[in-house]
């Protein structure tokens, strides 16, 4: 059972097996991020506001710094600055 329609049944084994595992790591740190948002929300600070500084951080500096002139030019054209 080597091959089966042309396709490496040993080789596609390997693959599926590896996805099970980094599956299983994936849903590991989820539940860990998730301990560390509800620790977070135990002191007091605000999970949604957590949330947007961990995006801003993974930005580029220019591109956040534009992404913030928009949110203030948008703010602004409505009426909310």
């Amino acid at each position: 059972m080597a091959d089966s329609g042309g396709i490496g049944a040993e080789r596609l084994r390997s693959f599926i097996d590896r996805l099970e595992r980094l599956e299983d790591e994936k849903k590991e740190l989820l539940d860990q991020i998730k301990d560390v948002f509800a620790e977070a929300k135990n002191e007091g600070f605000d999970i949604k506001t957590m949330r947007q500084v961990l995006k801003l951080r993974k930005m580029k500096d220019h591109d956040r710094s534009e992404q913030e002139e928009l949110l203030e030019l948008y703010k602004s054209a409505l009426g909310m600055a």
